[in-house]
């Protein structure tokens, strides 16, 4: 089942087939009445049905037809569209044509305006829509005539093409800006696997920081690094040499954990740590969190020789209110 279908079960839309259950006004009454006795079943003169204690006992009272007996009994009728489509997209009132709604077969849109399926109608006789109708304009203007929403809106829509899957308008989107660069900057990331662990983390030790010293803020530390052993300007040409002769118990002794709350790295870019520092700072942004951050120095623990850690730590202020 396609992510479509499933937000159509959601919104109540019904495929019509040969098992659907039609409108209460379309499926045929039972008359008379059906009295069961062992395992026949009789059906016709009440007196004679009456006359009977164990069918007293065994009376049932005339049902609504069945799913399965409404398709049976009546043929498959599926819903019919006017040229000009009404429709009331959670309270926002649109009007547009039939083949607009059809212009892309796999999207959404195309499959509810199919005839396939039952499509629940407002007072007004508007078609509707269980989704809020803010971007919906944004929608069909694409589907009208290929245009793209302004760069402020582009998030925004990007989210109704999804839930609508809406193909060629998220290819499109995905070529401009903001989100053409949000693809260069999530593959930055993805050379950290625990990226998005790291944040709720900051997050989680914040907000319980806060809370227990009941205060605004919170502060905690962070290390940033991108390479994996220390490396300073002075030390960089006796590290190069050394790396490739390390033995297995000489690389272990620069392996440790700095004394901070979370770490962030190594990671092999030409990003380096302020282009982390500034997706750290603006994925919290956007989560409505007020961050701010200074460098407050480096990490100094001894590991061999005249090797020491050098990893930069940073102070994060997270402020709640």
């Amino acid at each position: 089942m396609f992510q479509w279908q499933r937000r159509l079960l959601l919104l109540g839309v019904r495929e019509l087939s040969a098992t659907a259950a039609y409108p209460a006004d379309l499926l045929p009454r039972a008359r008379g009445m059906v009295v069961v006795t062992g395992q026949n079943k009789v059906s016709g003169n009440p007196d004679d049905a009456m006359s009977s204690s164990d069918a007293e006992d065994d009376f049932q009272e005339p049902a609504t037809p069945t799913a399965t007996q409404a398709g049976q009994a009546l043929p498959l009728l599926p819903q019919e569209f006017p040229e000009v489509v009404p429709l009331n997209v959670g309270g926002m009132y649109f009007t547009t044509r039939l083949s607009t709604l059809r212009r892309y077969e796999d999207t959404m849109l195309a499959a509810m305006f199919s005839g396939r399926h039952y499509i629940p109608t407002d007072a007004e006789g508007r078609y509707f829509i269980d989704r809020d109708g803010t971007y919906f304009g944004d929608i069909l203007n694409f589907l009208r005539s290929g245009d793209l929403p302004p760069r402020e809106r582009v998030r925004s829509v990007y989210k109704e093409a999804q839930y609508y899957s809406i193909g060629p308008l998220l290819d499109n989107l995905e070529d401009i800006q903001p989100l053409k660069g949000e693809k260069v900057r999530q593959a930055f990331l993805g050379l950290m696997p625990y990226y998005k662990d790291h944040l709720e983390r900051i997050i989680e030790i914040a907000k319980l920081r806060a809370m227990q010293r009941k205060a605004r803020f919170a502060k905690l530390k962070v290390c940033v690094f991108k390479e994996e052993m220390p490396i300073t300007p002075y030390e960089c040409p006796h590290f190069n040499s050394l790396r490739f002769e390390r033995s297995e118990s000489e690389t272990k002794l620069f392996e440790h954990h700095c004394e901070v709350d979370v770490s962030f790295g190594p990671w092999e870019a030409v990003a380096d740590v302020y282009d982390l520092l500034h997706c750290i700072v603006t994925d919290l942004s956007d989560r409505g969190i007020t961050v701010d951050h200074q460098c407050i120095g480096v990490c100094d623990k001894h590991l061999i020789n005249h090797y020491y850690c050098k990893r930069p730590i940073y102070e994060f202020k997270i402020t709640w209110w």
